[in-house]
């Protein structure tokens, strides 16, 4: 072959793969359009109107894999296909067992990519009927702390990405836009009485969503203040507490969807206000509660935001202050029937909903928030 036939077949080459990230990104652009309205589902929660105080529930469950990992993994591999690192015969690869790599095989196949989740070998049947559902495969690991390296070595093996949401997911989300979530939640919020909110809760896994709310509120120069909701285990609460960005408690979160035993890159410290600890009994009976009062089945995360919800909107009536709160539904709770909602489970993991769920109705009914003292 000659230099000359040598360019010929690599400009071949690049217009082909230039073509196929084309048709891609649209794909990815005309799925944004068709689950738009999904973004801005929103509730009122049901408090006393004369505490002068409107709790909001921003509602990401609706979307097709059910969680608000769904807008994360679009735009991450939107981002990946832009950089040239996903192409047409890119296998891709997560480590992870969870709503991330639901939605990441969702819409690998969507660009018509073979996806490859790396988990540990005990994963539940359920977990992998779900990416199983949205077209994926598994390789299973024995030792789940080696979940990442071998993702990242099957990765090099097939020609692929590692999709590391961890590290990259934060890099991929719009922050600046009026179209991106955050100045999607602000949009709905307009025309709304108090439609600035005091505070906007989230809850943290990868940290992305939080980053991508504090950039937007600071860009903005929002008036807003960030909260994030931290369960047990997690590093997020005594990191942020003690300034120490490489905190690791080396213990896992009992939460599903958020909390790490590390403060994870994609998580910025000085973009966040306040960050509550939550005890992981109140985060599984303030789920019901949402569940049952309102009729939204939620995930334990949701629960979590919720409750730390219920205490900023406490500090703002004990403080005389007037305005809105928002906390974000992070999943949907028909994955979670056989264990967060099932006493059983509850019980053999040692937590004891009881207490809390007795406190919330206190305050809901009295404005008396009293939890129990463990808290």
């Amino acid at each position: 072959m000659t230099d000359h036939d040598g360019l010929e077949a690599g400009d071949r080459r690049s217009r082909s793969d230039r073509e196929w990230a084309r048709q891609a990104l649209e794909r990815l652009s005309g799925e944004a359009r068709r689950t738009a309205q999904v973004s801005r589902t929103m509730y009122r929660c049901p408090i006393p109107e004369s505490w002068g105080v409107d709790l909001y529930l921003k509602d990401e469950s609706g979307y097709p894999t059910g969680s608000l990992k769904h807008p994360m993994m679009r735009a991450l591999l939107g981002y990946l296909v832009l950089n040239g690192e996903l192409g047409p015969h890119s296998t891709v690869v997560q480590a992870t067992s969870g709503n991330a790599a639901v939605a990441g095989a969702h819409f690998a196949a969507l660009l018509d990519l073979p996806f490859v989740a790396v988990l540990p070998r005990k994963t539940s049947e359920d977990k992998l009927a779900r990416i199983r559902d949205q077209g994926g495969s598994f390789h299973f690991v024995d030792r789940p702390p080696r979940i990442y390296e071998e993702a990242r070595d099957l990765a090099a093996e097939r020609g692929g990405a590692y999709i590391d949401h961890f590290a990259l997911a934060e890099q991929a989300m719009d922050w600046r836009t009026q179209s991106g979530p955050p100045g999607v939640l602000f949009d709905v919020l307009r025309g709304r009485p108090r439609p600035v909110p005091d505070w906007v809760v989230v809850g943290a896994g990868t940290g992305t969503t939080a980053t991508t709310l504090g950039r937007h509120i600071r860009a903005h120069g929002l008036q807003t203040r960030l909260a994030v909701v931290d369960p047990e285990h997690s590093a997020y609460f005594p990191g942020w507490v003690t300034d120490t960005r490489d905190y690791t408690t080396g213990m896992p979160s009992r939460i599903e969807g958020i909390g790490r035993p590390r403060m994870e890159p994609g998580f910025f410290p000085g973009l966040v206000d306040l960050v509550i600890r939550v005890p992981d009994a109140a985060s599984v009976a303030t789920m019901r509660i949402l569940a049952g009062s309102i009729g939204i089945p939620v995930g334990p995360s949701s629960g979590t935001a919720l409750w730390g919800a219920l205490s900023l909107v406490e500090r703002m009536r004990r403080e005389g202050r007037t305005g809105s709160v928002v906390a974000l539904v992070a999943d949907q709770g028909e994955h979670y029937q056989d264990t967060y909602y099932s006493d059983a489970w509850v019980r053999g993991k040692g937590l004891d909903p009881a207490p809390h769920t007795r406190a919330v109705g206190d305050f809901l009914r009295t404005g008396n928030w009293a939890p129990p003292a463990s808290d």
